[in-house]
């Protein structure tokens, strides 16, 4: 071993804690302490420097608002400069300006109206048909291997596919939008929300059977809840999925609706106002999310309050 050793403080901002001094006979210096022997010179830390202001200590909504306004920022920037002409990719002030143009029209409430209905109705159609057979073959093997075949079999089959059929079966009214919507829902509602249920922890289960929980008790006060997680992720996708498919719906058959404002604006070469309806969607896809994710911080306390956090 050396006979002289420094040790580094373990504090924040300090330079050196001790000098240790193993020479024989050493006097010590004022402020030393002896132990087993060695010399201790202590030297008081440096004062940590002040936090500056960084983006991580703002607030999480303006934190997430910057992605938003950087990417409007260099839109607006692109079509400034020429990169792509009027014809192309309409500019930010233009999409505002065909906003104003129909809204003062009054057609922009109208159709945004009739597309919020028309989602709202597959979604609770989707959600609450995907929820069901998850809950079936996530907790009956018997059904599973009935039920799960079936549904991965439709699951591969594209859903503009089945546009044709589906006016066929319902023709052009509401009913063939509305179950698009649906059936775009079920699949991501199901294969989350049933890997939910099927990864719930068996130490869970073997708890709720030791407080003496009945088989109905573990489904609704532990295997559900636990699965919760999992289901709100399956939201998310299934709200994203109910505007691509009502967009598209809209499209073929349709008198109404922002798709069906695309739809018109692309024979009319607006190119503006298919930029307009195409940011709505973007808006609404951002607020439902904004939403799934409320709902998170609402419905999943108890996590925080188990883990610790």
């Amino acid at each position: 071993m050396p006979d002289h050793v420094s040790a580094s403080g373990p504090g924040p901002g300090a330079t050196a804690v001790a000098d240790i001094s193993r020479a024989p006979g050493a006097v010590l210096a004022p402020g030393a302490a002896a132990f087993g022997g060695a010399e201790f010179t202590l030297i008081r830390p440096a004062r940590a420097r002040r936090r500056q202001f960084t983006i991580t200590r703002a607030p999480r909504l303006v934190r997430r608002a910057i992605g938003p306004l950087a990417a409007i920022g260099l839109w607006q920037l692109v079509c400034s400069q020429g990169l792509f002409t009027s014809f192309e990719v309409a500019s930010p002030v233009a999409v505002l300006d065909a906003a104003r143009q129909l809204a003062d029209q009054g057609v922009l409430q109208s159709n945004l109206l009739i597309s919020l209905q028309r989602v709202t109705e597959g979604l609770l159609l989707g959600v609450g048909t995907g929820v069901v057979l998850a809950v079936l073959c996530g907790l009956f093997w018997v059904s599973e291997d009935l039920l799960d075949p079936v549904i991965q079999a439709f699951r591969a089959v594209p859903i503009l596919g089945l546009v044709p059929l589906v006016i066929i079966w319902f023709g052009v009214g509401e009913t063939p939008k509305v179950f698009l919507i649906a059936l775009g829902c079920v699949f991501p509602i199901y294969l989350n929300t049933y890997a939910a249920i099927r990864n719930v922890d068996n130490k869970l289960v073997e708890a709720g059977r030791t407080f003496g929980l009945s088989r109905l008790g573990l489904v609704f006060k532990v295997i559900l809840p636990g699965a919760l997680p999992g289901f709100l992720v399956g939201l998310r996708f299934a709200l994203v999925g109910s505007w691509i498919i009502d967009v598209v719906a809209e499209e073929i058959n349709a008198q109404s609706g922002l798709g069906y404002l695309i739809n018109q604006a692309q024979s009319t070469n607006r190119i503006d106002i298919m930029f307009c309806c195409l940011s709505i969607y973007a808006i609404l896809g951002l607020a439902a999310d904004a939403i799934v994710r409320l709902l998170e911080r609402r419905l999943l306390v108890w996590r925080a309050a188990f883990s610790g956090g």
